[in-house]
């Protein structure tokens, strides 16, 4: 085994130990909330009970000392002296809470944010990303309805089925996994997903403009950069994407650049290019099916990428204009998790443009533990592009296509 192989074999081995975690979470949650459920009545009296007790003694407690003057009032200035205590302590800490717009104000030059693409620690800033066609890879017809499509086996490194992998398309939304990808690889310290960013009049009007869909930011609500992680995937928000992208490059033209980089980096800038972060249709934005399966592949190699694709719902933090933030879905996972696909589809991220048609990027893992990536486009409704993904899966990386290997096996020594 030469050094590439063992770059991908402890890929595919971190691959799917976070799978295993994220089931595990998975089956966590789910008795912690049916043991909340069973515990309520019980958790509500003691409640009630801390309630009542905490009101009593704060009716005993209300007293002065000897000169008259009340005891909180105290409390409140020795609080504001160890407050001013820390403040100077701190004082030339950069506060992680300003947003970029803020900092440039404060004379901050644009050069302390990330404006050049580090490689990601560990193995995976070294592994090639590609997938090839062999002797048995199948040419689809009208098995699907889309019109693009490719099935890659990543245990393998071959294309299972594909029909018109390498021809250009409209990437639409499935723009926005490289987004992620880029954002996250600059963005470093993991601490840096508290920061808040302040969403600008700006950034709504130009989804707005472009008839996008949005995560349901307001213009000067402050939020941080791990809700605009989400808001970018789960509902596809323009909005969400935009603002990543001005809080990573100071700019969208900026960070585009960066997207470019990223694609020139894996050798894919011969058919792929952006000219923007969200997916709106440009003459010179576009790339393949099989670009978008290399860069899924590169995002799920992506500890915080993969997270965020593998989510189902988020709940946006609390903001002024949002009390109870904004419980935001990803639509394709919670509609495809009920389908029969031989095993899980774990990460996924849609995308729509008149040009593309409906189109989806799906990673999977079959019962056996295999892994997939299913890129396709131009299914002319959302629901014929989910039962694409489910036809492919199901096929040629499903139970199914294990038995059908077998029989196949079978047959010919027989």
């Amino acid at each position: 085994m030469d050094f590439q192989d063992n770059i991908e074999a402890e890929s595919r081995a971190r691959r799917m130990q976070r799978v295993k975690k994220m089931q595990e979470e998975k089956q966590r949650q789910l008795m912690l909330r049916q043991k909340i459920s069973q515990a309520a009545p019980f958790i509500v009296a003691v409640v009630l009970f801390i309630l009542v007790v905490w009101a009593g003694i704060g009716l005993i407690g209300r007293r002065t000392d000897s000169k008259g003057e009340d005891i909180g009032k105290q409390e409140q200035e020795g609080t504001e002296l160890e407050d001013k205590s820390i403040a100077v302590s701190d004082s030339n800490v950069v506060n992680p809470e300003v947003n970029i717009s803020d900092q440039t104000e404060q004379g901050i030059p644009e050069t302390e944010f990330a404006h050049t693409l580090p490689y990601t620690e560990g193995m995976e800033s070294l592994k090639h990303y590609q997938a090839k066609a062999t002797k048995d890879t199948f040419s689809l017809g009208d098995e699907i309805v889309s019109s693009y499509a490719v099935l890659i086996d990543l245990n393998t490194d071959s294309i299972l089925a594909g029909k018109g992998s390498k021809e250009i398309i409209s990437p639409a939304s499935m723009t926005k996994i490289l987004t992620v990808l880029v954002a996250s690889e600059c963005l470093g310290d993991p601490k840096r997903l508290d920061d808040t960013f302040t969403i600008t009049l700006e950034i709504t009007d130009y989804g707005y403009v472009h008839d996008c869909s949005s995560a349901g930011f307001l213009a000067d609500e402050t939020v941080t950069v791990r809700d605009l992680f989400y808001g970018t995937v789960l509902p596809s928000g323009a909005d969400a994407a935009v603002a990543l992208a001005t809080y990573i490059a100071g700019s969208q033209e900026a960070f585009v650049e960066l997207m470019n980089e990223k694609l020139d980096q894996m050798g894919l800038s011969d058919t792929a290019h952006m000219t923007n972060c969200v997916g709106i249709y440009d003459e010179d934005h576009y790339c393949t099916v099989y670009d978008i399966a290399m860069i899924l592949e590169a995002a799920i190699d992506n500890d915080l990428c993969r997270e965020v694709l593998a989510a189902h719902t988020y709940n946006t933090s609390k903001t002024e204009q949002h009390p109870e933030g904004i419980l935001i879905s990803n639509w394709f996972l919670r509609r495809i998790e009920d389908r029969d696909t031989g095993g899980e589809v774990v990460c996924g991220k849609t995308g729509y443009v008149a040009q593309s048609g409906s189109c989806a990027a799906s990673y999977g893992v079959d019962h056996g533990g295999n892994e997939y990536i299913c890129v396709t486009a131009d299914a002319y409704s959302q629901w014929k592009c989910i039962a694409d993904h489910v036809t492919l899966y199901k096929q040629f990386a499903g139970e199914e296509s294990l038995a059908k290997s077998e029989m196949e096996m079978k047959n010919e020594v027989g």
